[in-house]
């Protein structure tokens, strides 16, 4: 005569298929990074192997926005910490990034964003880059926001004179959306 099978309580089987769900999520997690690395979560930008003598931008940065820096929907670049703010029309700050500075600085003022250009060229660094925003001149050199279309932000060419400020792509295009034709600029120290 067979022996009757001995049921499990319920508890048990919420139990063991739990435990069975968190492995199974822990063993995808580290192979979804490798197991060497976490996945990337942060905006700020990412250097190019080659852009090691460019300072690299921090995401220990402060994020308040500068004082004296206008009220109103408007852009705010500031030169010491290398960040911009997209502020909206109620002084909220919508968005906060650093950015790699070219060569040439605007002078602290306000400014406003006059031509744009979305399709792709290649920058007076030779780098190609899209979603342009220019806002100013200096010395003969454009001043404009972009961003590179492969990503990296390699230094600027020894000897070189320029005006871009390049952010990485995600926020290069959150700025592109934002600096519509007529938007104040303001640069701050």
């Amino acid at each position: 005569m067979p022996v009757p099978a001995r049921r499990l309580p319920s508890w048990a089987w919420v139990t063991g298929l739990t435990t069975g769900a968190i492995a199974v999520v822990a063993v995808l997690a580290v192979q979804a990074t490798d197991g060497t690395r976490p996945v990337a979560t942060a905006t700020t930008p990412t250097p190019s192997a080659t852009a090691t003598a460019t300072p690299k931008p921090t995401a220990t940065a402060p994020t308040a926005v500068p004082d004296d820096s206008g009220t109103g929907r408007r852009i705010v670049y500031s030169l010491s910490q290398n960040r911009v703010w997209l502020i909206d029309a109620s002084d909220s700050p919508r968005r906060t990034f650093t950015v790699w500075p070219g060569t040439v600085d605007p002078d602290p003022g306000t400014y406003t964003v006059g031509t744009r250009s979305e399709p792709a060229t290649t920058g007076s660094d030779g780098v190609r880059i899209e979603h342009i925003v220019y806002f100013a001149a200096k010395s003969g050199v454009n001043i404009a926001f972009s961003h590179a279309v492969d990503g990296a932000s390699p230094p600027p060419a020894s000897g070189a004179r320029t005006g871009g400020i390049r952010t990485n792509r995600t926020d290069g295009e959150a700025l592109w959306a934002f600096a519509t034709t007529g938007t104040t600029v303001t640069v701050v120290k």
